[in-house]
């Protein structure tokens, strides 16, 4: 079986082709930079709407890589209250929602801390408040102990995984994870972006704890990221673009354990990745400015709080298409009445049928013509 690369004797000296990179990182960072002035000319709570949506989004998408899919209202909720913004019709939120939100809201918004030991192990311990992944107990909040043989770093679904390399022994985590601190907290000259994909790729070799370990990786990703960009604002999401880009990541993954301490191909993916959730961020800015000019439209006419309550949940993310029943039910109260809330918002352009007649009658939002960003 050939050595993974925390088995060759150079580890963890990475290197890599300059030249090969250059133009791309070059790319990245002027988008960074283009991005963050465009949000700053928008004004403070479109500002505020923007990072909310961005970071409900990467919490969402990192914890789906895994496999597990949260409430988005719950986790809008969480990000809003750990974060100091009022939302309308804010709803409580399970304990492993909220140990993701804390962990990337600590890493973000306190980018500039050193990372430290205690502090992964209190973002292990946000993410397991049970103590269990699943049905399995685990160690919440220490580094593995590979008592069920060598960790193995797996996709897939139970019965179908994929092996994509063989992570360092137990005994060998304090010694590698103090070396890997040591290196994330030191200033060097390598630029925040790089560090934080070389971050990424070291950490997710070591693979320090049972569970867990993609999405502390993707969290230091986002606070060095957050210095790269110099600010806690989140207007981009590099977890949602990795979510898309699944299949090519754990194929880069491994093919860059396989390999030498030459890691220019891993840099070159991250780096196209970046860029892809950059330009993304668009899609994000566009609903947020789309949502601000609905209200500054309609929200004389609408005072009605039923119709506030649901008009924002088709502003945010509706699932399915939207009934009377469907109206009814999230606003408690009867058929007739939602109904006639809807009705009314026929009647002032608001709303418009998608389908006559029957139960299979569905409403949509009237579109906005909407300046590009």
């Amino acid at each position: 079986m050939e050595l993974c690369i925390h088995q060759k004797k150079e580890w963890p000296k990475f290197k890599w082709d300059t030249n090969s990179i250059v133009t791309l990182l070059a790319k990245v960072r002027n988008l960074q930079g283009k991005i963050t002035g465009k949000m700053e000319s928008i004004g403070f709570d479109l500002q505020s709407e923007a990072v909310l949506e961005t970071i409900t989004i990467d919490v969402i998408k990192s914890t789906e890589i895994e496999g597990e899919i949260l409430n988005l209202e719950q986790v809008r909720s969480s990000v809003a209250r750990r974060l100091g913004f009022y939302i309308e019709n804010e709803i409580p939120s399970e304990r492993n929602v909220d140990g993701v939100v804390d962990m990337l809201v600590d890493a973000t918004q306190n980018f500039n801390l050193n990372l430290t030991k205690e502090r992964l192990f209190d973002w292990h311990a946000a993410l397991f408040p049970t103590g269990r992944s699943g049905m399995y107990k685990i160690i919440v909040g220490d580094w593995r102990k590979d008592t069920t043989g060598p960790m193995q770093v797996v996709s897939g679904v139970m019965g179908k995984e994929k092996v994509h390399f063989e992570a360092p022994k137990s005994d060998l985590i304090d010694a590698e994870m103090k070396q890997f601190l040591n290196w994330y907290n030191k200033k060097q000259t390598l630029d925040p972006v790089l560090k934080a994909a070389i971050s990424h790729l070291w950490f997710i070799t070591i693979h320090p704890f049972e569970d867990g370990n993609g999405r502390i990786a993707r969290a230091l990703t986002d606070q060095l990221l957050a210095r790269a960009d110099g600010m806690p604002q989140r207007y981009y999401s590099m977890s949602s673009q990795i979510r898309v880009e699944r299949k090519q990541y754990y194929n880069t993954l491994e093919k860059t354990q396989q390999g030498g301490l030459e890691i220019t191909d891993w840099l070159v993916w991250f780096l196209q990745c970046l860029l892809n959730a950059l330009e993304s961020s668009n899609v994000i800015l566009e609903k947020v400015l789309h949502k601000h000019k609905f209200w500054n439209t309609h929200g004389v006419a609408i005072q009605n709080e039923r119709q506030k309550v649901m008009l924002n949940k088709l502003l945010d993310n509706f699932n399915g298409k939207l009934t009377s029943s469907k109206w009814a039910k999230i606003t408690k109260c009867s058929n007739d009445t939602a109904l006639r809330d809807i009705q009314d918002l026929i009647k002032k352009g608001i709303l418009k049928r998608e389908i006559a007649g029957g139960r299979s009658t569905n409403y949509d939002l009237v579109t906005l013509m909407t300046s590009k960003i």
